[in-house]
């Protein structure tokens, strides 16, 4: 049987072992993409194609932070109240037509 100070030994070098891999496996992959990017003449905005990924905001694929601002698609003719359609909807929308408040 091993003992716990073994095993404890074990896993510090498989922890070397797999920090190792990974270095070399991520110099393989940087190495490939860039002669890629080389080959075909690619730019950061081909591969990235949103402008906020390249002015160091959101990663491309990732969830919308909240907060964020939609366009209105519903008016309230009487007062000009507007609606995203997102959420609750407010009262002077509610059992009606929704069509007929469409901007």
């Amino acid at each position: 049987m091993t003992s716990y100070k073994e095993l404890l030994m074990q896993r510090e070098a498989l922890e070397q072992q797999i920090n190792e891999a990974r270095r070399n496996e991520l110099a393989n992959a940087v190495s490939q993409v860039r002669a890629l990017v080389a080959e075909y003449g690619l730019t950061a905005r081909d591969i990235f194609p949103t402008s906020k990924f390249l002015s160091g905001g959101r990663i491309p694929g990732a969830r919308a932070s909240r907060g964020t601002k939609v366009a209105p698609k519903y008016r309230e003719p009487a007062t000009g109240q507007t609606w995203t359609g997102r959420g609750k909807a407010p009262k002077w929308i509610q059992n009606e037509d929704r069509a007929k408040f469409a901007i």
